[in-house]
């Protein structure tokens, strides 16, 4: 929303705040995509004017604070457990769409069982998988999905993938369950995939309005403060080697149980 003014004879356009993006200032540190994801699903609440029929869930972690800037009914799970409470409130409230937000170390890690059950059951949710490679909130260490050779707080000499395995795919692994009706992998790098981005979250929430089944959106982001880079820098090294090993694009589009 816009308006253009004139002041002392020169014309400025005028950019509001939505009506659905809560007054407060964004916790995440400068450069994370985090926020972005939040403004975009705030975005489409009000665009959609769903306030009233939209329910999200915010977990430990660096999107533990969601509830604080989506002007919306939120939940607060314990760690790894937002699937577990989505589904819940699911039930109970059928004709409302419930969203998750989570990190990679709550989603892969102490969430992993959470997800994929959800996933196989076709729960009528919504997840929104924000995946950095990194515990961004905990201190920068591994997570299921830390790259080869990743340097991080707790693998120093970079992931061995001899004795941690090899990163943990989880769209690729959920695209195969019955349940899942729609999985993406999207991110938020520049203006053309942020759009794409904003299209993936419409779709999903329209998938859960609509009762069609699990809907998997992974945001494959950047975390400046973990990857010890400047804002700029983890743009760089996001492009170069985040979205080699984790490419763009749906991995399914017309799933779920019918």
């Amino acid at each position: 929303m816009s308006d253009t003014i004139i002041k002392d004879g020169q014309e400025f356009e005028v950019v509001w705040k939505k009506p659905n993006l809560q007054a407060k200032d964004f916790h995440y540190c400068p450069g994370c995509a985090h926020g972005t994801l939040e403004k975009l699903i705030q975005e489409v609440i009000d665009e959609k004017q769903i306030e009233e029929k939209i329910i999200g869930i915010a977990p430990v972690g660096c999107a533990v604070f969601a509830y604080d800037y989506i002007n919306c009914d939120m939940q607060e799970a314990a760690h790894g457990r937002a699937c577990a409470l989505a589904t819940g409130i699911s039930r109970v409230l059928p004709d409302h769409c419930v969203f998750t937000i989570q990190g990679d170390g709550d989603l892969a890690s102490i969430g992993l069982a959470e997800t994929l059950h959800a996933c196989n059951r076709g729960e009528n949710i919504v997840i929104f998988f924000y995946n950095n490679a990194i515990y961004g909130m905990t201190g920068g260490q591994m997570a299921p999905t830390t790259l080869p050779g990743q340097i991080t707080s707790s693998s120093p000499f970079g992931r061995n993938v001899k004795e941690s395995g090899m990163p943990m795919k989880v769209a690729d692994i959920v695209k195969d369950f019955d349940g899942t009706c729609y999985v993406t992998r999207q991110a938020a790098n520049n203006a053309v995939n942020t759009r794409k981005l904003k299209k993936a979250i419409e779709k999903a929430i329209d998938n859960s309005l609509n009762k069609r089944g699990t809907s998997f959106v992974e945001i494959v982001g950047n975390c400046p403060s973990g990857w010890k880079l400047t804002p700029v820098d983890s743009y760089t090294w996001w492009e170069e080697n985040m979205l080699k090993y984790y490419p763009l694009g749906d991995l399914k589009t017309d799933g779920g149980i019918k």
